[in-house]
């Protein structure tokens, strides 16, 4: 039997057990991370929280197994998301323990290698300790505001965080280009609740059994060799995930997607389309919400926006649009309440991608080859964009906040001038590299490869933990 065909054995007598954050963009890599690992001949279960739960009729592949997570109405509404984090963290430990023990003393099963977990649950590490198990973690965001969290206790000694309203515009020297103000950050009605969560995410990783990262080398190369430094464990930069398997994602996707938009994107011409979605959670106000209006129509530019139910702190949907603004479009706009975002960058006629810079937004639009407008809002995503504008150089961020000016001037930038020819050039570039990382010798393919291989060599670890 031949080496490739052997380990393939190997792996179908084994289970992997996921557990994904109950947030979309903590999901769409997990459930992208677990077809992969099916593909490679991995039996997947999933642990989820019946908070923000998935259809396990989407994933017939998947066996899933759901945990009691006891929020009450108000909690699972919560704005504050490190109270949201808090609240899981407290309800879902016991629930999770209990859930994983059952899984691991089952018969009927195959033996299971190993959990991979995201590292915002704070409680997996014991729970997979108590239960000899080894536990790898995904990073859902990227190598280089992951090497920025792992900088705070340096940070914090040099002070610049707490961030200081003087110095927002200062450069960290040891992380330039990034400045104070584009140092992670996620408001809380406790401050101190994000320093223990960055704590105890860096704790965590010191202590797990690898590194599982979306991303891949050429584009992070500098952040992943610091993070290797740093933690001394084997990390795997085995992306871009959504393109080393058949599209699924719309099975992930918590909201309802409307496919109305590709019929309108079938009539627009090549390269012609500003798309403007923030994510799934950011939050923005009345007054930003008309000037973001205001900026895409006076651009004569055509768009396509994203106007999720809830995106406008204090209204429904549309209401505060002046009367008469989308008739005044006439055609020039197509406003969806959530968007096929993949299929959509993959769009002809999609030439500029306005983003919030979640990093699985992010790294959609590298992929795609399309120059991008950021727009922070918190966690990483400030890093994000520092990366798109000043070091990858394939973007423009709005430095100013959300004026109808900028917006105008950012959108002719990249679709009437020379620089936004040589931004497309850049991101073209990139694209190119992330296509060529997956195929066989590239980067990501061969540290799919490893990864599986390190996985593979738990099970003599599991022998030992549990002889002890």
């Amino acid at each position: 039997m031949s080496p490739c065909k052997l380990q393939m054995e190997q792996r179908k007598g084994r289970r992997l057990i996921l557990f994904p954050f109950p947030l979309q963009g903590h999901i769409n890599p997990m459930l992208e991370l677990a077809n992969i690992l099916h593909f490679k001949g991995f039996s997947i279960t999933i642990i989820q929280t019946n908070f923000n739960s998935l259809n396990p009729s989407t994933h017939p592949q998947f066996t899933f197994h759901s945990i009691s997570d006891d929020l009450s109405e108000s909690e699972a509404a919560e704005d504050d998301l490190l109270l949201l984090l808090s609240h899981l963290n407290t309800k879902c430990s016991e629930p999770f323990r209990e859930c994983l023990a059952t899984l691991l003393s089952s018969l009927t099963e195959e033996p299971v290698a190993c959990l991979i977990c995201d590292p915002l649950f704070d409680f997996t590490q014991s729970v997979a300790e108590s239960l000899k198990l080894p536990w790898i973690l995904l990073r859902t965001s990227g190598a280089s505001s992951t090497a920025v969290y792992s900088a705070f206790p340096l940070l914090w000694e040099k002070g610049y965080i707490p961030k200081q309203d003087s110095r927002l515009e200062e450069t960290v020297t040891e992380l330039s280009p990034v400045k104070v103000k584009d140092l992670p950050m996620i408001h809380s009605s406790d401050p101190e609740r994000f320093f223990k969560l960055v704590r105890s995410i860096t704790y965590e990783t010191k202590d797990s059994y690898g590194y599982i990262f979306n991303t891949f080398e050429d584009l992070e190369q500098d952040a992943l060799a610091t993070i290797r430094k740093k933690f001394h464990i084997p990390v795997f930069p085995i992306g871009p995930f959504h393109k080393c398997v058949p599209a699924t994602t719309s099975a992930n996707s918590l909201l309802s997607q409307d496919r109305s938009c590709i019929s309108w994107l079938n009539t627009q011409a090549p390269k012609s389309v500003i798309y403007v979605s923030f994510g799934s959670i950011a939050a923005i106000n009345e007054a930003q919400f008309l000037e973001i209006g205001w900026g895409l129509a006076n651009s004569k530019q055509s768009f396509l926006w994203v106007v999720r139910p809830g995106l406008v702190q204090g209204s429904e949907w549309l209401e505060p649009l002046p009367s008469g603004f989308l008739e005044s479009l006439n055609g020039m706009g197509h406003i969806v309440k959530w968007a096929p975002q993949k299929e959509v960058l993959a769009h002809q006629a999609v030439g500029v991608f306005w983003t919030h810079t979640g990093w699985n937004s992010t790294l959609e639009g590298i992929c795609e080859g399309v120059p991008m407008i950021c727009i922070p809002f918190f966690a990483d995503q400030m890093v994000n964009a520092r990366y798109v504008s000043d070091v990858w150089k394939i973007g423009l961020q709005l430095e100013v906040g959300i004026k109808r000016e900028e917006i105008e001037r950012a959108i002719r930038r990249l679709m009437m001038e020379k620089e936004g020819e040589e931004i497309r050039d850049r991101v073209s570039k990139l694209k190119d590299m992330a296509n060529l990382c997956l195929k066989q010798g590239g980067t990501s393919y061969q540290s799919l490869d490893d990864l599986i291989n390190h996985i593979l060599s738990l099970e003599s670890l599991i022998t030992k933990l549990t002889s002890q």
